[in-house]
């Protein structure tokens, strides 16, 4: 392997420094486990203190707007378009970039009837150039990494960060490695990470167990994390909310709806947000809600039992294997944001979030199904009136449809749930018959023309 570099990427000329969520403690470089070395917690990127000027705040918006006409690659990424707000570079062909961000606001007019919330939204992160959020965060924190001269990268993952670094890694000429729980990924996703020449490891752990490995390994080798606990990943991340805003006209929603995993992107998007309005670009926060599935619910229960003081892990068990994680990373800093924003923390069910996944699938956009718990979520808010009909509400979509289509093929067979045809009670019955009005499985006809019209004549009769 290549020699250790010296430091990681704090680079010359910058216009940030590393503070610690813990101790507060301020820094300007960060070693390679992105820990304060007082008092072993988290870093995070801050930048030097800028008084509210609503002038800035003008020109920042004025600024933007005016790069999405260049064709230069810098602007074309809606990430390094708000570069302002991210860690400074030298220059321009430093960057690693697939031109990612730029995604859409859909209006969801099927599931605001089901919810009886008309202002609803979905900002759907499974658009970017591998399918999710991810890339976000990657182009910035890969950007760093090869600034630092850094020839490995490495991640542990439950799918969509493998993809996510095995392609920035190979788009800037860097080896990349990735640590997989065996047994518990997509091969949809896992298929990424082997195309983009990742050196894949499946590991008999789970996720958790497959981070430890990769926290020693980096304090041994001349390897770079780019897990989620790299501040230079949320700093990326956190542009998804400046552009949603900027989609907004600057008008913040009542409401924003996050899944809950590792809660690195729900804690960067609460960055964000608190950036903004220090800025002057917002004049109030949205409250900023984690849900997270029943089996993998770490931060509702550290909120529940310790009142946010201290993590109550598990060992996470759920079908929406990005959201599998039963030792949250960044959870500080995700209660910090709920807190600050005046948020909430659900958890939903299996078959909530199947059900969430095909409402959402109905309106013509598909999500992947760690995205579902948001609108899953949402129903519980709902029916608990945190969330008002009155009320505008966006939920965060994470990952395309295509990172799990055996969940989907699935759910629609009626074998997601192997055990629902045996159910006697009521209630199980009628969820089935729920989940039924929701299943669109393949049909098998004789090839005729009467075989397909007397098909098309019984959907209609249904």
């Amino acid at each position: 392997m290549s020699p250790q570099p010296t430091a990681a990427p704090d680079a010359q000329h910058k216009n940030f420094r590393f503070r610690c969520i813990g101790c507060g403690d301020l820094s300007d470089a960060a070693g390679q486990d992105f820990r304060c070395q007082r008092c072993s917690d988290l870093l995070e990127i801050v930048y030097p203190a800028s008084k509210d000027s609503p002038t800035a705040a003008v020109h920042l918006k004025s600024t933007w707007r005016e790069r999405r006409l260049s064709d230069r690659s810098l602007d074309r990424s809606g990430v390094w378009r708000f570069r302002e707000m991210l860690p400074s570079l030298a220059g321009d062909e430093q960057v690693i970039t697939l031109s990612e961000g730029n995604t859409p606001l859909y209006e969801l007019p099927r599931c605001a009837r089901i919810t009886g919330v008309p202002k609803l939204f979905a900002k759907h992160q499974g658009i970017n150039p591998t399918g999710s959020f991810k890339d976000a965060g990657m182009t910035v924190a890969a950007t760093f990494a090869h600034r630092a001269g850094f020839a490995w990268v490495a991640c542990a993952s439950t799918g969509n960060t493998s993809a996510s670094m095995a392609a920035y890694a190979a788009r800037g000429g860097m080896r990349s490695l990735v640590l997989v729980p065996e047994g518990k990924i997509s091969w949809s996703k896992l298929s990424q990470a082997l195309d983009y020449g990742a050196v894949t490891c499946q590991l008999r752990t789970d996720f958790d167990g497959c981070l430890q490995l990769l926290q020693k390994l980096v304090c041994h080798a001349p390897v770079y994390q780019l897990n989620s606990i790299n501040p230079f990943r949320l700093e990326g991340q956190k542009t998804l909310a400046i552009e949603l805003l900027e989609q907004l006209d600057w008008q913040p929603p009542d409401h924003l709806i996050v899944p809950g995993g590792n809660l690195g992107n729900s804690s960067a998007i609460g960055k964000a947000l608190l950036e903004m309005r220090d800025l002057g670009l917002i004049s109030r926060l949205p409250k900023l809600s984690v849900i997270q599935a029943e089996g993998a619910n770490a931060l509702v229960r550290t909120l529940r039992e310790s009142h946010g003081k201290k993590l109550v892990s598990l060992q996470a068990e759920t079908r929406a294997t990005a959201i599998r994680i039963g030792n949250p990373a960044s959870w500080k800093k995700a209660v910090h944001v709920i807190e600050a924003s005046g948020g909430a923390c659900e958890q939903v069910s299996e078959i909530e979030i199947a059900r969430a996944k095909a409402e959402i699938g109905a309106e013509g956009i598909g999500c992947e199904p760690a995205s579902a718990v948001t609108l899953a979520g949402l129903k519980k808010l709902v029916a608990q009136q945190f969330v008002r009909p009155d009320e505008s509400v966006v939920l965060i979509l994470t990952g395309n449809l295509l990172k799990d289509p055996d969940y989907t093929i699935e759910f629609h067979k009626g074998e997601l749930f192997p055990d629902e045809s045996d159910a006697t009670s009521k209630d199980s019955l009628r969820l089935e018959d729920s989940l039924n009005v929701l299943r669109r499985p393949p049909v098998i006809l004789d090839a005729t023309l009467d075989a397909v019209i007397g098909t098309l004549e019984q959907v209609e009769k249904s």
